[in-house]
């Protein structure tokens, strides 16, 4: 599915966090899969460990974060292995995140134009005057009407909707060659979410990009994505294409199918997710 030289390669990575018993509480336990130059969502309740399987790649977990793998390699280069300077050269230029919600992944005392200009300068050598066109430009291709305006603006003063295609305006700008998007729409309402999806669509294909989309939406995903891993208690418990999402085999993928409200069917109560201990193990 990802080709046969895969942009992303992540085998039985593990990420274990300090418990207050002196333990250790395993958050991530032995995910694997390969992403090539495609759709690939990441759903599952919150918990199951998919936002630390996206912070892991990238090399964001929490400094008292475990993190351990057979393999963690993006393109050839071994991501666990690979020194802070490397990490810092990959992050931003070749791999980006888009996070939840624009309110605090924004710095507030920044314009948007400032933002966006800074994250190209910092992996570009270009003059502040070309930044600026690009910026311009990058806002321009997220569909923000008048961005010589929007460039004007500070977070605040954009709604949730255009804040977060500024964020997609700002991680795509340095031309990454994978995108990690973590529940970027759902601080959205419903239409705006399939205006972003689709804008983050057509410059995914433009730019011959990978793409990882963590949700917790399956139907969202199911018609997005090329494929979807469905995780729970650190654990991917099924792969499916999206399109064959109606033919999953797993009961927990089931499950969380049959939890979704679906129009002119009387669903009162809506039937609850029938968790099995085996499940986790």
């Amino acid at each position: 599915m990802s080709g046969p030289h895969p942009l992303l390669v992540v085998e039985d990575l593990r990420i274990s966090f300090p418990s207050r018993d002196g333990g250790l509480a395993e958050a991530v336990r032995g995910v694997s899969f390969t992403l090539g130059r495609e759709r690939l969502g990441i759903v599952g309740e919150s918990g199951s460990g998919k936002s630390q399987t996206g912070r892991a790649i990238l090399g964001l977990s929490a400094p008292e974060a475990i993190v351990s793998a057979r393999r963690l390699a993006f393109n050839g280069v071994d991501l666990l292995r690979c020194s802070l300077q490397e990490r810092r050269a990959l992050r931003g230029a070749r791999i980006a995140m888009v996070l939840q919600d624009p309110k605090f992944s924004l710095n507030p005392v920044m314009t948007i134009g400032e933002q966006v200009v800074e994250t190209l300068r910092a992996h570009t050598r270009i003059s502040a005057r070309d930044a600026r066109v690009k910026a311009l430009a990058a806002l321009g291709a997220v569909q923000i009407d008048q961005p010589e305006r929007v460039y004007r603006l500070y977070p605040h003063e954009v709604s949730g909707g255009m804040g977060q295609r500024a964020m997609i305006a700002m991680m795509l700008i340095a031309n990454p060659e994978l995108l990690i998007a973590d529940e970027p729409t759902s601080a959205l309402d419903v239409t705006v979410q399939l205006q972003l999806l689709a804008t983050l669509d057509a410059l995914v294909l433009q730019r011959g990009m990978g793409l990882i989309l963590i949700s917790h939406d399956l139907r969202l995903v199911s018609s997005f994505c090329d494929r979807i891993l469905v995780m729970y208690a650190g654990r991917v418990v099924e792969e499916v294409a999206a399109g064959g999402l109606a033919d999953a085999k797993h009961p927990y993928t089931r499950g969380l199918l049959n939890c979704l409200p679906r129009l002119g069917e009387q669903r009162h109560p809506l039937p609850t997710l029938d968790r099995q201990p085996g499940w986790a193990l």
